[in-house]
Parts: C-alpha cells; structure tokens; sequence
C-alpha cells in the first residue's frame, strides 16, 4: 500500500484523480477499452469534482460499476448514491456504460437478490482497472461493516448497516434523523473490491484519523475491513493531515 498525505482536501481529490485517470488512459490504450468502479459519500466529493474534468480520458470507451446504494431507497431521495453519481458523474461526462446499483429491486419489485446477481454476472465479465474507494469511520469498505464478510465469492451482496455506519451517514447529513438511515443495502463485496487491478482510495477528515489508524496498524481482520486493502499491492491511499493524524 502507498499512502500519500496531502496539504489539503482539494489537493487529495487532485492527486487521487489523477492516478486514476492515469490508469485509465493507460487501460484504454492497451486494451481499448477500461473499466472503473466509482465510490459516493462525502470522501468523495473532491475526487469525483477533480476526476470529471481531467482532459485525455476517452469516456465512451469506459465502462462505470457504482459500488453500493441503501435498499429501498428511491432514486429521488436526497442520499440516494443513484442519484450521487448521476449529479456528479453520469452527467457530468460522456461515460460509454454505467451500470447503477438499484436498491428498490431491478424489476421494480424490490427482487434485491436477482438485482445482486444481476450486477454480479455483469461486473464479473470484466476486468476492474481501477477502483475509487473511501474507508468508513467504522473501517468499512462499501457497506461491509465489521465484521465484514471476506469469503463470500459474490460480486455484490445484501448487508445489514451496523450503527456506527448508520451514525456516519446521519452525521455527513444526507438524513434528518437516524431512524431514517436504511438498515440495510446492496454492497459489492470485499472480495470483489479486491480484484481490482488498481485501488485509489480517498479518505480525509479528522473523523478517518482512528479508522485509518487500524487500517495501517491492527492486525488484517474482518473486525476492521479496510486492513484488507494491505494485502492489495496497487493500493495508493490518500490523506489529508486530519485524517492522518493518528499515524
């Protein structure tokens, strides 16, 4: 894992933007094509603004899997990650396919299940070039709260949001109150995440500094999901001075 600790939020987002991109032009150039799994929520927010105006990335030739959404959640509702990405990338470059997580169902009546194995088949006729990732406060990766699941095969899987994960949401303020939060969510897996061939992982703010912390000093566990990420070898980590201020 590479960690880089930057002066700022913005500079983070720059950087963070930046490998990706690399990485995607050089996928584009070897193969033809690229594939990318994009992150929401609000660690996200600069690399995402940083990531959609980088010029040399030909976007009709990459293909977008979005990483996780809450379940039962409509696509108008304020923290819907569908309607996250729709605002801040789907519609903010000519991406060639993206493929959203439906929480409500993929037949529109609420079948989670075919919708997981419905992303999974699609997701695993591909190779992932790069993954945007943030960690939680609670150490998750996507929504797989500790102790999170690093056996399961599947692509995407149903999860039940713990309450330190639900706090974080109310916290970021995408919901008035906490028994607002959903309890539950289609998240692509640990396994998954891992199979990427490039991670580019975004986290600042103090509220990060005791997850990132465990990360790089607790034992790999599933009690701290995001330790994982220290047995991937094309892991860049990025840091503001808030976020790394526990190392």
């Amino acid at each position: 894992m590479k960690i880089s600790i930057c002066d700022n939020k913005k500079q983070l987002g720059a950087r963070a933007a930046e490998e990706g991109a690399t990485q995607i032009r050089n996928a584009i150039a070897a193969r033809g094509h690229a594939t990318i799994v994009v992150a929401t929520g609000a660690s996200q927010f600069d690399t995402l603004a940083a990531l959609v105006v980088l010029p040399g990335i030909d976007w009709q030739k990459v293909t977008a899997f979005h990483l996780d959404e809450y379940i039962g959640m409509p696509s108008t509702h304020p923290a819907s990650f569908r309607k996250y990405l729709k605002e801040r990338f789907v519609d903010r470059v000519p991406i060639g396919t993206f493929h959203y997580v439906n929480g409500e169902g993929f037949d529109g009546k609420g079948d989670v299940v075919a919708e997981c194995a419905r992303l999974g088949e699609l997701i695993s006729a591909q190779t992932v070039d790069v993954c945007f990732l943030g960690i939680g406060e609670n150490g998750h990766l996507a929504f797989n709260d500790p102790p999170a699941d690093f056996d399961t095969d599947q692509p995407y899987i149903v999860v039940e949001l713990n309450e330190a994960c639900r706090r974080q949401q109310l916290g970021e303020g995408w919901f008035d109150s906490f028994d607002d939060v959903p309890r539950k969510a289609i998240s692509m897996s640990v396994r998954q995440i891992m199979k990427s061939t490039f991670i580019v992982c975004s986290v600042p703010d103090k509220r990060k500094a005791q997850a990132i912390h465990d990360t790089i000093n607790c034992p790999i566990s599933n009690l701290q999901p995001a330790t994982k990420l220290r047995e991937h070898l094309r892991t860049s980590l990025y840091l503001d001075p808030a976020s790394a201020s526990m190392l």
